[in-house]
């Protein structure tokens, strides 16, 4: 295959990989909304003389696996289990009912939606304007800890199984797993028309099939064809962790499993060209790009001008954008190539901003929570001292049993000049991070625990120094 690995590289880490800063943004929604429905739940109660309240959450789906991807339409979504004690919501008590008061507490703290919470057959989904929504899968805990989920009828089934079994697959055939499903996911998504099948889907026959090549455009290409191949034998798909239980539940879900064949079948065989001698640079991006169909793959002699400089471009000129590009991949490390993520237990970090203050003819020091200052739009100016510290986590055993990790990013003028990016991922097992606020720039800090080789648990905060 005509070698555009590094170009290939370059499209995953940069239009495939759902940036951080969306990450971030979709955990907070999910955050703030367990709040309100927590609170929510607690006006039902006083009205209905009810006492509903919630025992546990877990993150679910994509973001939970690292495995959500960009899209154009900005539909990102974040789901979550919300959990209650069989014994606190009555054993007579039926899924329509407790989703109805999960979406009924939700709609007493929720407003300027693009539409109310809305109870559906298998979850509670809150949409926002800008195309994101969160769903809130309902679960019960019965007496002998076995978990039931509330879709049309209450079903066994464990919140974190899903999440357990793609863990240890990744542990198992190493991360390139992850990125191959993610980025047959972007081929799903590549054509609003496609109606393809779920992400789950995916994912289980990306670990069925997978084929392992040194190379990640090799190895995403192979994998589609051993797919492609096992589909045109069967098309039946099981759930990993029950397989007596078929993940095609409808007469569409199987069309779309055809329809899956019919694309895999018709855009692979555009690589083809890439496997002969006389390929050019520009034949195998074309080849791609009717693949992906993503401008990234629209060819351009001057790949300097090319989109993943867009960020940098206006800021500098062509010349210093590509040194910063450069310059910043240097440095910078990310998680989940580190470790196989699996986040089942939340993490908040704040800091605290340290500077001195005059009162009279007394300077003082005074600590000031970053979170606040953000949340009123307040400047953090430069010469402060930041002290960043695990605020709150539900990890067993706490702190003291998880490795923790600190990541600190620089961006902006200022640190390309003082070639000062950082994005290293450090273990410190400390809960508290000293950093000063040496330079202006959009920096970020990120938390990281880790327990038994396995990220649990990762928050973020920004820090823009104006």
């Amino acid at each position: 295959m005509f070698d555009l690995s590094k170009e290939f590289n370059e499209f995953y880490n940069e239009h495939t990989i759902l940036p951080q800063t969306i990450q971030t943004d979709l955990r907070d929604k999910k955050k703030l909304n367990i709040d309100r429905l927590k609170s929510g739940l607690n006006e039902l109660n006083d009205e209905n003389k009810t006492s509903y309240s919630v025992f546990d959450t877990k993150e679910q789906g994509s973001i939970a696996m690292s495995t959500v991807v960009q899209n154009d339409s900005k539909d990102y979504d974040i789901d979550v289990a919300i959990i209650f004690e069989e014994e606190n919501i009555g054993t007579d008590t039926g899924t329509t009912t407790i989703k109805h008061a999960v979406a009924n507490a939700l709609k007493k703290k929720c407003t300027n939606f693009k539409k109310d919470p809305e109870a559906l057959t298998n979850c509670v989904r809150i949409e926002y304007a800008d195309g994101y929504h969160v769903d809130f899968a309902v679960y019960k805990k019965s007496s002998d800890g076995t978990y039931y989920h509330a879709g049309s009828s209450w079903q066994e089934r464990n919140p974190m199984a899903i999440n357990d079994w793609f863990s240890k697959a990744v542990k198992e055939k190493g991360d390139k797993l992850r990125s191959v499903v993610r980025l047959s996911k972007m081929f799903c998504k590549s054509r609003s028309s496609w109606q393809m099948p779920g992400g789950l889907i995916q994912s289980v026959l990306c670990n069925e099939c997978f084929v392992e090549y040194e190379r990640l455009d090799e190895c995403f290409y192979y994998t589609m064809k051993a797919i492609l191949e096992r589909l045109e034998e069967s098309i039946e798909v099981y759930n990993p962790t029950d397989e007596t239980k078929s993940l095609l539940l409808k007469q569409k879900d199987r069309d779309k499993m055809n329809n899956w064949i019919q694309r895999l079948s018709e855009k692979l065989s555009k690589l083809d060209i890439t496997f002969k001698s006389d390929c050019t640079k520009k034949q195998a991006y074309d080849s791609w790009y009717k693949v992906f169909n993503h401008d990234f793959w629209l060819y351009s002699e001057d790949e300097s001008a090319k989109n993943s400089y867009a960020n940098v471009i206006k800021e500098y000129n062509l010349v210093e954008a590509e040194a910063y590009v450069r310059k910043e991949k240097q440095t910078e490390q990310f998680i989940d190539r580190l470790f196989p993520v699996d986040i089942q237990y939340s993490l908040e970090i704040d800091c605290d901003v340290i500077g001195k203050i005059k009162i009279g003819r007394i300077t003082k020091e005074y600590p000031q929570s970053l979170r606040y200052l953000l949340k009123n739009k307040l400047t953090l100016s430069t010469g402060k001292k930041l002290v960043f510290k695990i605020k709150s986590t539900d990890v067993p055993g706490g702190i003291g049993s998880v490795d923790i990790y600190w990541k600190i990013k620089n961006n902006g003028r200022v640190a390309y000049e003082l070639d000062c990016f950082r994005g290293q991922i450090e273990k410190t097992n400390l809960a508290e991070q000293t950093e000063t606020a040496d330079f202006k720039g959009k920096h970020y800090v990120e938390c990281y625990l880790v327990k038994n080789g396995i990220c649990v648990a990762k928050d973020r905060i920004d820090v823009p120094i104006e």
